[in-house]
Order: structure tokens, then sequence, then C-alpha cells
């Protein structure tokens, strides 16, 4: 989908729709706007509930202050109005009530950038606006404080978050990015002391260069592969429902032919990938004029070494990867479900899935089909598309249940002998 085709109305409509459905605010809470090219602003009204807003709801303030549309304009329109004047570059400005960051901003604490590579370089440094009067002059001056010391992203203590951008998909990008990061810091506390990357591990994983392959042209699309794409979209956007990753990060990918597999594309947005915007990959080549995740050289091994896995999902499940940034073991022996899917799992050094990918793929033997990357993320594979979703779901599920429990007392696995009766009882391979 080409977002820039889209009226700054339609644009606001179908972000706060996302960010509604997704409990990132609530029924009078958050605002979203977009600058256009003639210097008007486009913004969502005030006291109109954000979860039916329509095209017709959204409102125009013209450069001259003239206010076109059946509503009133955000009642924080002060402050959207600051940060375009203080900041030429920035066209659209995002700002809603996650409980996670809200959590950070009544504190009044930064949420930490370096638990993830992506967060550092989505949002950069984060900034914290002092307290001020929602809709006042006194508020908007203080977010645009922050603006010009060039933060993009700015917490408001005891308030929410506002974030600034190029474009709105820019912005929801980076608040989805830092809400998943605030979350996950959330969880990780209660296992342990997160573990953080250095500066330069993150700069590394930014400079990672995509997998140079020769190309190949389409000429026919079997019905067999049109059935693939098609089923790998619903569950591509089943997995960004669920918040098992978020819209420009995970990859699904599965086996095709003898020497090949289709994957998802490199920073498109899960949300609305179709059928045609996924990858496929043959031997060395890749279809034409088509950009694959940057993980396709480990599925391409994956995939070599192992005949007996059809699928493979890489995920950033905000529960499994508590575990992936702190050092306490995500253990499968909690329920015998867990056991059956998850069996193994074991936290492989960050990087290590880009810099020694065969390394990586022999580690997927058919008692250890997930592991963790540490401060990165987490490989599922599974004999069918649907056994690999099915393994991810239940994976995040305990990992979530595991840090309930911790709440409520010692956690009390499955032991030995009850382990060997399940393995036997489900013929599970050694």
């Amino acid at each position: 989908m080409n977002l820039d085709m889209l009226h700054p109305a339609d644009q606001l409509v179908m972000f706060m729709e996302r960010i509604y459905g997704y409990g990132m605010t609530t029924t009078s809470g958050g605002n979203l706007s977009i600058l256009d090219d003639n210097g008007d602003i486009w913004i969502t009204p005030g006291s109109i509930d954000k979860g039916s807003l329509s095209r017709r709801d959204m409102m125009c303030v013209k450069p001259d202050g003239t206010v076109i549309g059946r509503h009133k304009p955000s009642s924080e329109f002060p402050f959207h109005q600051h940060i375009y004047k203080t900041r030429p570059d920035i066209k659209a400005v995002l700002h809603a009530h996650p409980p996670a960051l809200v959590a950070f901003s009544i504190v009044r604490k930064l949420p930490s950038t370096n638990l993830i590579p992506n967060v550092k370089f989505s949002c950069g440094e984060i900034g914290m606006a002092k307290y001020g009067l929602p809709g006042s002059q006194d508020l908007g001056d203080k977010i645009s404080e922050e603006f010009q010391k060039g933060f993009n992203t700015v917490i408001l203590e005891n308030h929410g978050v506002v974030i600034g951008a190029k474009s709105m998909f820019d912005a929801f990008k980076s608040f989805e990015t830092l809400d998943f990061s605030a979350r996950l810091e959330i969880d990780a506390q209660s296992l342990g002391t997160p573990n953080t990357l250095t500066p330069e591990q993150i700069d590394w994983y930014k400079s990672r260069q995509y997998v140079v392959m020769d190309e190949f042209v389409e000429k026919h699309m079997s019905s067999e592969e049109k059935d693939i794409r098609r089923n790998m979209c619903k569950f591509i956007k089943r997995a960004y429902d669920q918040e098992l990753f978020t819209s420009t990060q995970g990859t699904f990918s599965q086996r095709f032919g003898e020497d090949g597999f289709i994957i998802t594309p490199s920073g498109m947005d899960r949300k609305y990938l179709e059928p045609e915007d996924l990858v496929k990959i043959m031997g060395n080549y890749k279809e034409m004029d088509k950009v694959p995740s940057r993980s396709v050289a480990l599925h391409q091994e994956i995939y070599r070494q192992h005949p007996h896995v059809n699928s493979i999902i890489i995920a950033h499940p905000p529960c499994m990867m508590a575990f992936a940034v702190t050092d306490a073991p995500l253990d499968s022996r909690t329920i015998p479900e867990s056991y059956i899917l998850m069996r193994n799992i074991p936290k492989l050094d960050f990087g290590m899935n880009y810099l020694k990918p065969k390394e990586t793929a022999a580690v997927f033997k058919a008692n250890t089909p997930i592991a963790l990357i540490k401060n990165d993320c987490a490989i599922v594979t599974g004999d069918s598309l649907l056994n690999a979703f099915d393994r991810l779901e239940v994976a995040e599920y305990s990992a979530r249940a595991i840090i309930a429990a911790r709440d409520l007392g010692d956690v009390v696995a499955i032991n030995d002998d009850e382990i060997k009766d399940i393995e036997k009882a489900f013929n599970l391979p050694e």
C-alpha cells in the first residue's frame, strides 16, 4: 500500500484505528496530525470517540487559522502547531497514552533504547517534557523546547508520548517500536536485570547489508504458489494483530519446491502485506525487483540443513523477548503442551544469526525447534506454517505465564520422570 497516495484525512483515520484497536490509547485520548504541502494542518477532532472516527470527522486548520470541519480540532492542537513551527522537517505528529509508556511517564523515567537494536535507530534519543496542563500554551512550549533540542520522541511527564516524523507511517513505526520496547523492559525487570546492547553493537546492526543475490523473472505462478502466498499473508497479519512483531519487523518463510522458499520483504508494513509483495527465492536467486528480508541467508541455510523444516518465523514477542534480554532461561517444562511444542530453547549470542548462519541453522534439530537470539529475536521452525505459528503462540503464552507466575510464587517445573512420560506418550524425538 502506497500511503503517499492517501489523503491526510484517510491516513489519520487509518492510524487512529490501529492505535485504538491495539489498546494504545482510549476513546477520548490521543490525537494525530499531518502538515500537508499547502501548509494546512489536518488533525483528529476533540471529544469524539476514537473508536469510530471517519474521514468526515477530520479537521483542517488553514495557515491563517481558519478551521474547516464539523467538529472542533483536538484541544491539544496548540502543541502540534508549535512542533511544526519549531521543526520544519516534521510533517506528522502522533500523541497517545499507551499504558507502558504512561508507566514511564508517571515515574518520570525514560525507557531504555538499548535493549533491542531497532529502538535506537527508529526513535533516536528520547526527551522528557516537564508537566503542563493539557491543551495549554505552557505544555506546547515545554514540548516544543524538547523538539528544538533535536528529539523526535518525547515522553510527557504524567501524560503520555509525542512523536514527530516526516510521515504518519514513520511516526507510527517509532511509536509502536517504543511501546513494544517499554512493555519488554517492564516484563524483563520482573525476571532480572536487563542486558543492554553497546553503541558498537547497535551501529553494527544498523550497518548490516542486504544479501546480494542474482535475480530471476517470474514468468508463471502455479496455483500451489498462489495458495502459499495467500496463506502466508493470512498468518502474517494474524501475527501482527496478536502483537508478535511490529509493522516492519518479523519474517515468515515457507519452503517451496526442492530448492526454494517464499519469504517476507524487507521494510514493508506487515499489516497490509499482499501475496504479490512476498519474495520468491530459488537457489541463490531472488525474484526480480524485490528485496527479501535481511535474514534470507539464515532461512536458506536452515532449509538446506533440515529437510523436516518447512516453515520459519522470526518474531519479537514481548514476553519471549523479556527472556532474550535477561539471563533468565525460558523453560518449556511448565505444562505438557508447552514441552511438546517448545522442547529445548537455547539462547544464541547477539548477531550470530547474521555472522554465522550455518552454525545458527545447525541448532534447529528435531528436539530444538526454537532459539532466542539475545537482544534481538525469537526464531521458530515447524514442519508447516501452521505448526510454526502454533509453536510461536504457545511459546509466547508460556513466557507470559511464567512472568505472571513469578508474582504468585516459585515456578514448579514438570519433573524428569513426568517429562519422560510425555516424551513416550507423544513419541517426541530425542
